[in-house]
């Protein structure tokens, strides 16, 4: 009897233990009853019918490092289903560009499981079927980019291939957050030609920039000439303008003192009934004679034809200014 206690007594621990789950925080079970689905346990300590009630096991990945330090991705079966986000590195594949270049590729995908339910019973094999829709659609939306376009679009492709797989992953009970490409790598000879145009264009922009330095040197050296000419052309403008301006002022002042001065002798003249134009033809006639002979290198000298009135117009100056001497003294 007391066998029979005990060995009760042990079924009922060993029942015991297995009927209590502890599933760890952002971790799930999905458990079935007699092969139905019964429910979805949370992190804390459930408690379930053992040999009832079991947990659904569902095919994942794990990374693992080997002895040598590398690192490995490993498929197994587990009961545990993590809804923290993961992240899934798939290995590089060849893809074809629009332009029918063969590019290797190979991404990251970054995903978070939100409802377990569906994991298990709307897929089977979820990262395998992950892998292999990342690669389909990738391989859809290079095949509608040419080469250049690939290299200088990593942002429009993973917003496009995030797109995609989380529309189509929805069902699956999985949200994709982010996708990234880790590496273009067109072929070796397709790299050589980049980077031989690479080189190209860049002693092409060199060569242009120096250029263009040189025109923009020549074009500034031949403004500031332009303009130092005409700098110089105002003022030897101002400078002519300023003379003439001086030369017409002596001018007109001389002008004005001749007037003055023949106005007083005319003054004077008629005062003591000379004629005027006869006194200033013999002035200027005396001019004309003194400029005449005051040559260095002149030998011979002209007597005018007329010279004989002249000398009488003197006569008759000589006369008008005595008779006009006792006048002045008289008014003294």
């Amino acid at each position: 009897m007391l066998y029979v206690l005990g060995a009760l007594a042990v079924l009922v621990i060993v029942l015991a233990v297995a009927g209590f789950k502890i599933v760890p925080q952002a971790e799930t079970m999905v458990i079935e009853r007699l092969g139905r689905y019964h429910g979805t346990l949370e992190s804390g300590i459930n408690v379930i019918w053992p040999f009832i009630d079991r947990a659904r096991k569902v095919q994942w990945r794990f990374v693992v490092e080997t002895q040598a330090g590398a690192r490995r991705v490993i498929g197994k079966e587990t009961d545990r289903i993590d809804l923290r986000e993961t992240v899934y590195d798939f290995p590089k594949q060849n893809v074809i560009t629009r332009d029918n270049v063969v590019t290797e590729i190979n991404a990251l995908i970054y995903f978070q499981v939100t409802d377990a339910k569906r994991v298990v019973y709307e897929i089977a094999n979820l990262p395998d079927a992950i892998e292999k829709l990342t690669q389909t659609t990738l391989r859809n939306i290079i095949g509608e980019m040419d080469l250049d376009e690939t290299l200088a679009s990593r942002d429009t492709i993973n917003g496009k291939l995030r797109l995609i797989l989380d529309e189509a992953t929805d069902k699956w009970g999985v949200k994709i957050n982010r996708v990234e490409l880790q590496d273009i790598n067109p072929p070796a000879d397709i790299r050589d030609a980049m980077e031989k145009q690479m080189r190209a264009e860049r002693d092409r922009r060199a060569v242009i920039l120096g250029a263009e330095g040189d025109k923009k040197s020549r074009v500034l050296e031949a403004e500031g000439y332009r303009e130092a000419k005409i700098a110089e052309a105002e003022g030897a403008k101002r400078s002519q303008v300023l003379m003439a301006e001086g030369e017409a002022e002596a001018r007109l002042r001389v002008a004005e003192a001749e007037a003055q001065a023949i106005g007083q002798i005319t003054s004077a003249l008629k005062d003591s009934g000379g004629d005027p134009a006869q006194y200033l033809i013999a002035v200027r006639y005396i001019e004309a004679l003194k400029e005449m002979v005051s040559g260095k290198d002149n030998k011979i000298v002209y007597v005018p034809f007329e010279a004989t009135g002249v000398l009488s117009s003197l006569g008759g100056i000589k006369e008008l200014l005595g008779s006009a001497s006792p006048v002045h003294s008289s008014t003294s």
